[in-house]
Order: structure tokens, then C-alpha cells, then sequence
């Protein structure tokens, strides 16, 4: 579910030495030390609080004592959370927040400006809680003065993500890539998966991916003469999610869910 693992984002401008960190990824200790050797880090940014994205926040706080911003205050640590429009301004780069609820209701967004940022992408694999791997540099990305968006699990580098029900909501998410929609050619920093040229391709095509994917659960509806309020959720996905793998399914069977809630709350729409 993590693919080739949790991207964590090391942010800082030519020139400085000071880091900014954008999900530190899991409670791995050779990550979260290869991490903290290409600091001093000065600040712990979490895009929401799913343990493969935030699970390593805790000890790298203890370890740099740079605090965590979060919007979910069980997850800072320190004096000051994370709301939909804070900037957060450093030499040479601001990052704006975005709010993009709907994989969870507390996900963000990060809108990265500056004269010179640099991106620099460290990789734990975060495979499940039994296999957090070793930590893994992946290169840097000179953005040149071009705008991206750090994206967390809202917009992945491959594939597509779950709307985590019942904290995700399905209405929530495509408000959220439609907000994203409109960074047009604005790079994609991404939770998981390799970088992605332009947020605006990315958004729509996942609003296409999602709309496609409700008209085939209203089809699995409307030929088990069933409304949505009554369906089987497993039933559902194994109809629709048949050529998916089997592994991913409990995953699915969450987004179908946050479907059926969906389609319970706007029954007319298309």
C-alpha cells in the first residue's frame, strides 16, 4: 500500500543549512538518523497522521528538538499547530498551507515557493508495521524557483490512494483535487511514488479515476436492486474491485465505503 515506500521531504534553499522535514515516514531509527545527519532540522511537518507518514515524528523531535506541526494536535509537538492558509516562511522558501481533506480529514497540503528550493526525497520502505526497512536516499530535486506541492497521500506518484472511511469522505477528496486542479503545471511532491510533472493532469485525472469508480458502484446498486444505505460493502468490491489484487481489497473495501456514504448524501447527482 506504500509502494516503494514513505517519501520524507527535506526542504531547504542554496545557501542554508537549516531543513524543514515533511513526514518523517515511520519509527525507523537508520531513517529517521539519515534524516537528522542532513539537518540541523529546524521544523517537523506532517501532511496527516497515518503512522507511515508520522510515526518517526516523535523520536526525531526527541533527537533534534525541532517541533511537529500538525492540523491534528495529538500530533504536535510544541506550541503551534498547522491551519488551511499558514505560511510557513524560511530563507529562501515559504510553503502555504493547503487543506485537501478526504484520504483523511485532517490531510494538507503544502504549496512550496522560493527563489532557489530544493526538494531533497529520502525513502524509508514502509511496508507494514512489521517492516519498516532501512531508510534509502533517492537523489534531490533543484526546483529552480518552481512551485510544487508536497501532496502527502491525496495525489500519490502512481496509482491511486483510499479514501479512509469513515475519516476520509469521498465529497471531501474531490473538493480537494479540485482545489489542486487549479495549480496547473505546479510539480507534485508525493507521499509515495516518484515526483509528477504537473499537479493539474494529476488532479484530473483522478477526478476521472473517482468518477468512473462511482458509476461503477451505482451500476454493482442497480444490478443487485439494492440502494446504498443497504449494500454490501465486500459484495461491492468484489464486483467492481475484481481485477484488483485480492491483497488490496481490504484497502478498497474502504473506499467503497466512503462511495456508499457518498451516494447516500447525493443520491441525485451524476
Amino acid at each position: 500500500m506504500t509502494l516503494a515506500g514513505t517519501n520524507t521531504w527535506l526542504l531547504r534553499a542554496p545557501g542554508q543549512t537549516g531543513v524543514v522535514v515533511v513526514d518523517p515516514g515511520p519509527d525507523d531509527p537508520v531513517h529517521l538518523a539519515a534524516v537528522a545527519a542532513a539537518g540541523p532540522v529546524e521544523l517537523i511537518l506532517l501532511t496527516h497522521g497515518h503512522a507511515d507518514h508520522s510515526g518517526g515524528a516523535v523520536a526525531l523531535h526527541r533527537h533534534t528538538g525541532a517541533p511537529v506541526r500538525a492540523l491534528d494536535c495529538a500530533h504536535r509537538l510544541g506550541d503551534e499547530g498547522l491551519t488551511a492558509g499558514d505560511v510557513i516562511a524560511r530563507p529562501g522558501f515559504e510553503l502555504r498551507v493547503l487543506p485537501t481533506p478526504g484520504h483523511t480529514a485532517d490531510s494538507l497540503s503544502f504549496l512550496l515557493t522560493g527563489d532557489d528550493a530544493g526538494a531533497h526525497d529520502a525513502r524509508t520502505d514502509a511496508a507494514g508495521p512489521d517492516h519498516t526497512g532501512t531508510g534509502t536516499d533517492r537523489g534531490r530535486a533543484a526546483l529552480a524557483g518552481r512551485p510544487a506541492v508536497l501532496t502527502g497521500d491525496t495525489i500519490l506518484g502512481q496509482g491511486s490512494t483510499v479514501v479512509a472511511h469513515p475519516d476520509g469522505r469521498l465529497g471531501d477528496y474531490l473538493d480537494s483535487l479540485r482545489l489542486l486542479q487549479e495549480l496547473g503545471e505546479t510539480t507534485v511532491l508525493p507521499g509515495h511514488g516518484p515526483e509528477l510533472p504537473a499537479a493539474g493532469t494529476a488532479a484530473r485525472h483522478y477526478l476521472a479515476h473517482r468518477h468512473a469508480r462511482l458509476a461503477q458502484v451505482r451500476a454493482a446498486l442497480a444490478e443487485a436492486g439494492v440502494a446504498p444505505a443497504q449494500a454490501d460493502a465486500a459484495a461491492v468490491v468484489r464486483q467492481v474491485y475484481a481485477d484488483t489484487d485480492r491483497a488490496l481489497w481490504p484497502a478498497a473495501e474502504l473506499s467503497v465505503r466512503a462511495q456508499l456514504a457518498y451516494l447516500r448524501e447525493h443520491p441525485t447527482l451524476p
